[in-house]
């Protein structure tokens, strides 16, 4: 795929290609994600190389108290991505923040290990991120169908871990025709919080009542996030709520042309 850059920054791209961490919920359960975030940035005039062998960050295992099997999977991540030249461009808050803010943790007792993975997390952007601070780029010509109201919903890692805040709405602002309306309480978690809505999920079933009653007020008909886990636990919640609301990705929102 080829394209060219519809940004209103005058600032030239710093690459003209990028790696892209697919994650392992896109990878497994929401491919059309990891497709929505090549189109979008070959519409930028970005060449997308996916890394082969890629697997997890580690997340899943760290989070969940396992130390050594996160760190053996943080190891083989970094080994894989410190060889390939460019940034690296994830369409998830959640796995970003692991590889920023948590790779240090892991790797303490290994400080040779603890500087490789700087290096890589210094190269790793959030799909939103990227766009509007490295690109610069906010009007990427994307349309919304004309019975689409939309919310959005302020996903917790992207939005705590990663100061990640005004640059979806930046985007989501340029989509030629898309309504936006507010979400009550948008920075509060959906209750997901990967482990959490399994080991308390009784607490994770509130939050999500709470949430699903805040998109219901909105009057919304499409739910827009920018993680994966947060997406599927909003539609799972939706779904059993009989709620006939959808919940995408930003990057699918941003991926649709005129052309489509």
């Amino acid at each position: 795929m080829s394209g060219t850059t519809t940004g209103k920054s005058s600032v030239e791209p710093r690459a003209e290609r990028v790696n892209l961490f697919a994650t392992c919920l896109v990878d497994q359960f929401a491919p059309q994600v990891g497709i929505a975030v090549v189109y979008v940035l070959d519409a930028a005039g970005i060449e997308v190389n996916l890394v082969e062998g890629q697997t997890c960050c580690g997340q899943p295992a760290f989070n969940s108290g396992f130390r050594r099997e996160a760190r053996d999977v943080a190891w083989r991540f970094v080994e894989l991505f410190e060889d390939v030249p460019g940034d690296i461009v994830c369409p998830s808050g959640s796995c970003v923040a692991m590889v920023r803010n948590y790779y240090p943790v892991l790797f303490v007792d290994h400080p040779e290990m603890v500087e490789r993975a700087r290096r890589v997390a210094d190269r790793v952007y959030e799909f939103s991120e990227y766009l509007v601070d490295v690109l610069h780029t906010v009007d990427l010509g994307a349309i919304s169908s004309s019975d689409k109201t939309a919310t959005y919903h302020k996903c917790c890692h992207l939005l705590r871990e990663l100061h990640v805040d005004q640059q979806p709405g930046r985007l989501l602002e340029q989509v030629d025709g898309l309504k936006l309306v507010e979400l009550e309480r948008a920075d509060v978690c959906c209750g997901f919080g990967g482990a959490f809505a399994v080991k308390m999920s009784d607490i994770s079933s509130a939050m999500m009542r709470e949430k699903i009653s805040n998109i219901e007020k909105s009057l919304a008909n499409t739910v827009i996030a920018g993680d994966t886990g947060c997406i599927m636990h909003l539609q799972g919640g939706l779904r059993r709520a009989g709620s006939n609301v959808q919940v995408v990705h930003l990057a699918e929102v941003l991926a649709r042309r005129a052309s489509d």
